[in-house]
């Protein structure tokens, strides 16, 4: 081209969670029984959505009004009932204009990050869920800004880190949140959501927290929404349905605003996301008038509590056959549906192995692995998935250094799912001691 027409951050723009995709359908190809444990969709690995769910999406789909736009922010009997399920669950006081919808939560974090100033970061976790670290790196054009959650302690926030990279980064303008965690599967405390709140208020910034999981907790924890502890510093809360109704192709996704009216220049940031979503005109129609439907439905509690008993027992499942693997640091998920496994430090290098049958899975799997700068994780995934049919993703692709996996809990078949984290265990030993 007579000029370069690549956007500065288009190489922080990396998705391996569908990326190893590609991968294991070659490696099918081949011959290879997968597991999909890559991802967290409930509906690829069998959830089965109930009856009276699909007949709400079906009379709706009967309406001619579900066929037609609808205003900006959202359908206003959604946002109404959203509003006032915030207002009573909570402290904080909002009414359907606090509320904007997007075309999932994906649709809203890019909006999020790239409506920002490009000399304007918001810090992260580290691990953090990559769509947020791939999108404030592509809007600033650098590597994300984070701090890190550490594995020896619940896979918590590391607060002095945190305060120290506020401290001496003034570009730093907003604090990200993700709880439940992804992909750690931690849940915060409220005294961690105070401190964070805290420290945000100390340095005048604001706060973003992706809170899709927040009705899937369990093991005997609890947390707070950020609307509890929010006090006047402004914030964006992320919801949705994609993963508690569940409906990922729904695409549809929603941000509260909070405290908006305290910061003039919070306002007219908000203000410019709403304008980019007018121009879109706004979000599909359907999803969002099934929403009051959905969450307000009989049966709706007890599904939701079948399926966070489940994760719960899977978590613990999982914990116990990985706990006292050598070589390895792993915690109890308590939210969400997702484990991290970390290795330990010193433990992997790059001449580490695992069997393959099959002469073209090896071919195939020595060309992935002559990589340059391939990480030592990434090298575990690929023996791994190659070997056993087993996908995962190395969590180096979660914006950390550290070197590990993540794995989802969202298999239902319990003697399957054993199976899988049996066939784990016995395969990380083996790594390590090839």
């Amino acid at each position: 081209m007579r000029n370069n027409i690549v956007h500065i951050g288009a190489g922080e723009l990396t998705y391996e969670i569908r990326a190893i995709v590609d991968i294991a359908d070659k490696l099918k190809k081949l011959g290879i029984k997968t597991n999909m444990e890559n991802i967290g969709d409930p509906i690829a690995k069998g959830e089965k959505i109930p009856a009276w769910m699909k007949k709400i999406v079906a009379d709706l789909a009967m309406k001619d009004c579900s066929y037609g736009y609808c205003a900006t922010k959202g359908v206003l009997e959604t946002r109404e009932f959203l509003a006032e399920m915030t207002n009573r669950r909570g402290k904080a006081h909002i009414t359907a204009e606090d509320i904007i919808f997007f075309n999932g939560l994906g649709d809203a974090i890019q909006k999020v990050y790239g409506f920002l100033r490009r000399e304007a970061r918001v810090i992260g976790p580290s691990p953090t869920y990559s769509t947020h670290s791939s999108a404030e790196a592509a809007h600033a054009g650098q590597r994300p800004v984070s701090y890190r959650l550490d594995p020896d302690n619940n896979w918590y926030p590391d607060m002095d880190d945190l305060r120290l990279s506020i401290k001496y980064n003034p570009a730093i303008v907003a604090i990200l949140i993700i709880n439940p965690d992804n992909p750690t599967g931690a849940v915060y405390p409220e005294r961690i959501l105070k401190e964070i709140v805290a420290i945000a208020k100390e340095f005048d910034l604001f706060i973003i927290a992706d809170e899709i999981y927040h009705n899937i907790v369990y093991n005997g924890q609890s947390t707070k929404p950020i609307s509890d502890l929010i006090g006047d510093v402004p914030a964006i809360a992320m919801k949705g349905i994609s993963k508690e109704v569940p409906w990922p192709g729904s695409r549809c996704g929603w941000v509260e605003v909070y405290n908006a009216d305290k910061d003039p220049m919070f306002d007219l940031y908000v203000k410019s996301i709403l304008n980019s979503k007018m121009v879109e005109v706004c979000s599909t129609t359907l999803p969002q008038k099934a929403i009051p439907q959905l969450l307000s439905h009989p049966e709706y509690p007890n599904y939701l509590r079948e399926r966070v008993t489940r994760y719960e027992r899977f978590s613990n499942i999982a914990y116990e056959r990985l706990k006292s693997v050598p070589g390895i640091k792993v915690n109890r998920t308590n939210g969400a549906f997702y484990m991290s496994v970390v290795f330990k430090e010193g433990v992997l290098n790059d001449r580490q192995t695992l069997p393959i049958i099959s002469e073209e899975v090896r071919e195939l799997v020595a060309g992935l692995l002559c990589q340059p700068g391939i990480s030592h994780d990434k090298r575990f995934v690929y023996s791994l998935l190659a070997s056993t049919g087993i996908c995962t993703v190395p969590i180096s692709s979660f914006c950390t250094a550290e070197q590990g996996f993540r794995v989802t809990l969202l298999e239902r078949d319990e003697a399957e799912f054993t199976r899988v984290f049996d066939t784990l265990a016995e395969n990380i030993t083996a790594y390590l001691n090839s």
